[in-house]
């Protein structure tokens, strides 16, 4: 399972045995999402939702300075009122596409991750980032909102206020500061964010594809429900997974000392 599979011109995916990579590839624009990018992203994420070999996503940047800088504003420049209206559904598609991947999503940022670029690493699980990241979420500087998911994944992330705060003054993050107030999860080593997401990634993946698929069903569904609610979310993805073939495997691979062959069904 391995080879790459282009979408368009700006995107690719590269697998790496169970682990897909997203790789956002318009190194020109600093991978600013046009609507031929954004059209590419979606296509490539609902193959990858398609795809049972697939058990975890990462996102990855070609360019050595830059995750994305967001929207191709040159292009949005051009557009009239009606172009613009248009053009958003695809534009959300793209969001939409990686925030409802049904595998565990890592994000490796390194340089620029701004507005759109930011959202995509939002939307995933996990976001990994090295110290020359900047974050951050300036639409407001430009007379826009964040579109792409920002306003309700970066409160759900790092709670009201401090969302509030960061969309509200547009200010650009630095690593460290974005480590400290959990805008990314893990800081690695300069120039090393793809190569340890894909290793979590990785580890990941060495686990069973039917319950990393239920378990982030759960996390996502009963988030911002009640406590009583979440735990019913929770049973039912519990129960989807209890008389599951990989369930079986992994009870009797604990039992013989041995490490699971998961059927993934």
């Amino acid at each position: 399972m391995g080879g790459e599979q282009r979408f368009g011109d700006f995107v690719s995916v590269r697998r790496h045995a169970y682990v897909a990579e997203l790789v956002l590839d318009r190194p020109k624009a600093m991978n600013a999402v046009s609507t031929e990018m954004a059209r590419s992203i979606g296509a490539a994420c609902a193959a990858l939702g398609e795809d049972r070999d697939t058990r975890v996503v990462v996102v990855t940047s070609t360019h050595e300075r830059a995750f994305c800088v967001g929207a191709d504003l040159k292009e949005r420049n051009s557009f009239s009122d009606a172009e613009l209206v248009r053009q958003r559904p695809t534009a959300r598609a793209a969001y939409t596409g990686v925030l409802e991947l049904p595998v565990p999503t890592v994000a490796a940022v390194h340089g620029f991750a701004l507005g759109g670029g930011f959202e995509l690493a939002l939307a995933c699980d996990l976001i990994v980032a090295d110290p020359t990241a900047v974050v951050g979420l300036p639409e407001v500087s430009v007379g826009v909102i964040p579109g792409g998911g920002g306003t309700q994944l970066l409160p759900r992330r790092v709670g009201a206020a401090r969302a509030a705060e960061l969309i509200f003054t547009a200010r650009r993050v630095e690593a460290g500061e974005a480590r400290e107030l959990g805008l990314v999860d893990q800081l690695v080593g300069e120039g090393e964010d793809r190569t340890e997401a894909l290793a979590l990634a990785e580890r990941i993946a060495g686990n069973s594809p039917v319950g990393l698929r239920a378990a982030k069903r759960a996390l996502r569904l009963g988030h911002g429900l009640d406590l009583r609610a979440g735990l019913e979310v929770e049973d039912a993805a519990w129960r989807s997974v209890a008389f599951s073939g990989d369930r079986a495997e992994g009870v009797a691979a604990f039992n013989e000392k041995r490490k699971p062959e998961w059927p993934g069904e």
